[in-house]
């Protein structure tokens, strides 16, 4: 792997200095410009009442997990009826057939979920898929993890590109990607725009900083996840009852000039509960 170049460093630092000034009047002014979704893990029966309870309480869009047992033209009724976006879809299998088993039958079998993926998103209007790229194991060592990923990952890229959608690599509790700097440096050498970051702000509490992350990662983010954490129950806290620092990863985000999507990763509940997510999320990120 190369190193981050100057010109790649002093680009990166450009970009977010230029966005500093507008994006810290609109946290200040609480007019942050991102949408409300919800990250929906039904893969059966219809999705139209949870999508009107979802709306209802305030949300704007939603994740679908793909592949899933429920009928696309019943999706595309639904997210029509109850008004929501369906912005992307977060792939189902990305541990059951990871693209870095040493099994070929096994990478080959990731591959093409990952292709069925990419058409799920393109047919709901979403723009991104969340891949994992990788599991370090003791039988996957991080520098096979490494080179398989990223051969695994460019073999996607002309299918991403052919149907409209992106890329997004997920930094999860897989023993990979552990540094800000280098989970940049991956996206970089894909030299694609069709591969970015999907950050989770959750999932980097056990051993880094969100607002650091955001920082780094810059323009290559695509997609913001949101949970809480603190170590005691680790993702057993309602958002802004852990140890995040919300107004630091606000703060962050409209610095970079972040202007996507933020999806509740949370359990889902009745529709009180939705509405206290929604008020959670617009009280932490400042959101219109």
């Amino acid at each position: 792997m190369t190193g981050i170049t100057r010109r790649t460093y002093l680009m990166a630092s450009a970009a977010a200095a230029l966005a500093s000034t507008t994006g810290a009047r609109a946290v200040a002014a609480g007019k942050n410009p991102w949408k409300k979704a919800f990250m929906l893990g039904q893969t059966k029966g219809s999705p139209l009442p949870v999508f009107r309870m979802l709306k209802e309480a305030g949300f704007d869009g939603v994740e679908l997990i793909s592949p899933n047992q429920m009928g696309q033209d019943e999706i595309l009724k639904a997210r029509d009826e109850a008004g929501l976006v369906i912005h992307g879809v977060s792939g189902a299998r990305h541990w059951q057939w990871p693209l870095t088993d040493p099994d070929p039958a096994i990478v080959a079998k990731g591959i093409e979920t990952i292709r069925e993926e990419f058409a799920d998103c393109k047919a709901y209007g979403g723009t991104t898929v969340l891949v994992v790229p990788a599991v370090v194991n003791k039988k996957v060592s991080y520098r096979d993890a490494m080179v398989r990923s990223r051969q695994n990952i460019e073999k996607l890229i002309p299918d991403a590109e052919k149907h409209g959608v992106k890329i997004a690599i997920e930094e999860v509790w897989n023993k990979f990607l552990l540094s800000p700097l280098e989970f940049a440096q991956y996206i970089d050498d894909f030299k694609s725009p069709a591969v970015g970051a999907y950050f989770d702000v959750g999932n980097i509490v056990e051993y880094g900083f969100p607002e650091q992350w955001i920082r780094e990662l810059g323009p290559r983010i695509l997609k913001i996840h949101v949970k809480e954490y603190a170590k005691d129950k680790r993702f057993g806290y309602a958002l802004g009852e852990g140890e995040i620092d919300w107004s630091a990863v606000a703060a962050a985000l409209a610095d970079v000039g972040y202007k996507g999507w933020i999806t509740a990763e949370v359990g889902l509940g009745n529709l009180s509960a939705m509405k206290d997510v929604v008020a959670r999320m617009e009280k932490l990120l400042d959101l219109a």
